[in-house]
């Protein structure tokens, strides 16, 4: 059996989060950044209802897979749901709220790649 690495995990959320109608998909690269995890998924959904599709669909495929989250925050909140699996933190948000976090902005010195049309565009950051 093939060890799914963090970064496949990562890119199978980002496909699992199109194909449920995430917005703004990236893919942050942690792994010279923090010891706890090697990449963040950043989701934008338009509704709570769409929230909770995106996060459910993550946790019911990658659970195929077994891989199980080892914590879920969020599950009542409207606003922001966040996925634990060890390597790989997704975070999806409403809009405002994640502009409201900045994320980006926070770990501004990751790379990231931009998952737009069902594939990865690697995003250069401006200085």
């Amino acid at each position: 059996m093939k060890k799914v690495t963090a970064l496949d995990k990562a890119k199978s959320i980002a496909q699992l989060a199109a194909e449920k109608k995430g917005e703004d998909i990236v893919l942050m690269d942690m792994r010279n950044i923090s010891t706890m995890f090697d990449w963040f998924v950043l989701i934008t959904a338009s509704s709570y209802r769409r929230i909770n599709a995106i996060s459910q669909t993550i946790q019911k495929n990658l659970s195929k897979e077994r891989i199980s989250a080892l914590h879920v925050e969020g599950k009542q909140n409207p606003y922001w749901v966040l996925l634990d699996y060890e390597d790989v933190v997704v975070h999806v948000f409403y809009k405002e709220i994640r502009e409201f976090y900045g994320l980006e902005q926070l770990w501004s010195e990751a790379p990231i790649e931009r998952f737009d049309n069902k594939c990865l565009a690697k995003t250069s950051r401006k200085k």
